[in-house]
């Protein structure tokens, strides 16, 4: 699979719709920075290649993503699990893809990209809508848009689109500003979404998925065996 050709222009398939309660085994709120807050995914592509290493992969690990935000120095995501204690190798895959895709590009081989994650296992109904509704919302917290669902790099759109009416209303309504998620990040000014940046496309369909998710990362992204 041509490596270049994902980045800019993936598609992935959502057969599930956004779910309502919490994963008793466990639900979580994940947040990541890069290496001195560096804005090393400060491009279309490569935030478009973050975003599909994060899909491909949770989806391998059996993760549910309910919630995402990309931006050029920090993510932001919502997922459920039954079983959550491999939560930690998913982000050591994901963290070890991205960052020799971009150093790679960059010719610098073995430069520190990442500095670490937090995580924070969610238990309650409330603070499940509120970590919802913050992550899909965080773009235009942090000044990219005026509305959410125009950031190519968040799950937004996929949410409106996908959620229950009843469901999506109220997650959007609940109030998140009391949140308390590490989210100290100046994002890259440059990234102007509303001007025409290129995104992912995710096919909603319920369309057959491949074999393994693994199979549909680049080359440069696939699991060791």
């Amino acid at each position: 699979m041509d490596s270049q050709k994902v980045a800019t222009q993936a598609t992935l398939s959502w057969p599930h719709s956004p779910v309502h309660w919490l994963n008793d085994a466990g639900t979580y709120i994940v947040t990541a920075a890069t290496r001195r807050k560096e804005h090393l995914f400060r491009s279309a592509e490569r935030l478009n290649y973050l975003t599909n290493a994060l899909i491909t992969l949770s989806e391998e690990y059996g993760w549910r993503l309910q919630a995402w935000a990309i931006f050029s120095n920090h993510y932001h995501f919502v997922a459920a699990s039954q079983t959550p204690k491999t939560l930690r190798r998913l982000i050591q895959y994901l963290h070890s893809v991205s960052a020799k895709h971009i150093n790679l590009h960059d010719g610098q081989p073995g430069r520190n990209v990442w500095f670490q994650y937090w995580d924070t296992r969610l238990t309650n109904e409330k603070s499940y809508f509120a970590r919802l509704n913050y992550v899909h919302s965080n773009a235009v917290k942090h000044g990219l848009v005026k509305r959410a669902e125009t950031y190519p790099w968040c799950s937004a759109g996929w949410f409106a689109m996908r959620a229950s009416r009843p469901f999506y209303e109220t997650v959007r309504r609940f109030p998140c500003d009391r949140v308390s998620v590490p989210d100290e990040f100046d994002v890259c000014p440059t990234l102007n979404v509303e001007c025409g940046s290129r995104a992912p496309a995710f096919d909603t369909s319920n369309s057959k998925k491949p074999a393994t998710a693994a199979a549909r990362l680049p080359h440069s992204t696939r699991l060791p065996g």
